[in-house]
């Protein structure tokens, strides 16, 4: 039993030697350069010549168009992708530049505010509310304070003019009384002269 392990296991890393060499060869033979190599090997010398077989060199021509064939399909596959990448590339540098404007504009719609049409920066804005309502504020505050002098000026008048009033109400009553005492004095004077 021991013995057909070990034959058994030969054999397979024999079979495993023997793909692996097959796979490099194969590989090798795929490159032109080395199909060139292998043939110029494999050729036989006339003189200073050398002398390739037809179906080597049918088989070698082949290998070199379907390459060339494949090369340049590969080309046009990449030129392709590179014009479709140049073209996604220019697209979205226009894209960029839209949304750069576009965030330019927003930006000034964000730092200004529309007053009649016109755009005024938001500075400029809070500047002249400050300065109009400090202005009011202040117009406010003078008009107030008139107001407040006036009305003192007003209490005093009538203050005064209470003062003046009961000052002429007591006037009037002694020069009432005054004159109804002479009228009476008059009237006895008259009644004197009546009776005499």
């Amino acid at each position: 039993m021991r013995t057909f392990l070990i034959a058994l296991f030969l054999l397979l890393s024999n079979n495993f030697i023997f793909s692996q060499n097959t796979e490099e060869e194969i590989e090798h033979n795929n490159h032109i350069e080395n199909q060139f190599d292998d043939i110029y090997r494999k050729s036989t010398t006339y003189q200073i010549y050398k002398v390739i077989s037809k179906e080597k060199y049918q088989q070698l021509k082949a290998n070199v168009l379907d390459s060339l064939k494949s090369s340049k399909d590969i080309i046009s596959k990449k030129e392709m992708l590179l014009k479709s990448e140049r073209s996604a590339t220019e697209k979205t540098q226009n894209q960029l530049s839209k949304l750069k404007l576009d965030l330019e504009v927003a930006n000034k719609k964000e730092n200004s505010i529309s007053i009649f049409g016109m755009q005024v920066s938001k500075i400029s804005y809070n500047l002249t509310i400050w300065s109009i309502i400090t202005v009011l504020l202040l117009a406010l505050s003078y008009f107030i304070f008139k107001f407040y002098r006036s009305n003192i000026l007003t209490k005093e008048a009538q203050n005064n003019l209470l003062d003046v009033e009961q000052e002429f109400e007591k006037h009037k009553k002694k020069s009432l009384e005054r004159d109804q005492k002479l009228r009476r004095q008059l009237q006895d004077e008259i009644n004197k002269q009546r009776n005499s």
